[in-house]
């Protein structure tokens, strides 16, 4: 199986994965989560918002968290428990994000690891969090 086990984990193990955002991906987002909010879909109706021009759900975005922490870190097997997510830039049509996982807490007790989660464009940060997660485990 990709990815590690519990057992595998260290402090200061990061992962990343990158996605360029399309208007594909802004449109099957919308249908999937029916988040249908003119700011994404309408320019004329975004232009007059604070972003001026469409941008993507902020979600979309932090989707890209649950791709690292499901494919690469932890990886296959893992099940996410909590995340908390501060949207601090927007992203647009054409951003590439990439989204970076690194582990800042490991507790054996419980085979629970806590990760400190980003999601960057052009080396800004668009999002920050932490996410805790039930990696597999070897046992």
């Amino acid at each position: 199986m990709d990815g590690f086990a519990f057992e595998d984990l260290q402090i200061g193990q990061s992962a990343s994965v990158g996605k360029t955002i399309t208007e594909a991906d802004i449109l099957l987002f919308a249908a999937v989560s029916t988040d249908t909010n003119p700011v994404h879909l309408n320019a004329e109706a975004a232009a007059q918002s604070v972003f001026k021009e469409r941008v993507a759900h902020g979600m979309l975005s932090a989707g890209l968290i649950s791709a690292v922490l499901g494919t690469r870190l932890p990886g296959a097997g893992t099940v996410y428990l909590a995340q908390t997510l501060q949207f601090r830039r927007p992203v647009r049509i054409g951003d590439t994000v990439t989204a970076t996982a690194e582990v800042t807490a490991l507790d054996p007790a419980k085979k629970r690891a806590t990760l400190r989660t980003t999601c960057t464009v052009g080396g800004k940060v668009v999002i920050e969090g932490e996410a805790t997660v039930l990696p597999r485990s070897r046992a």
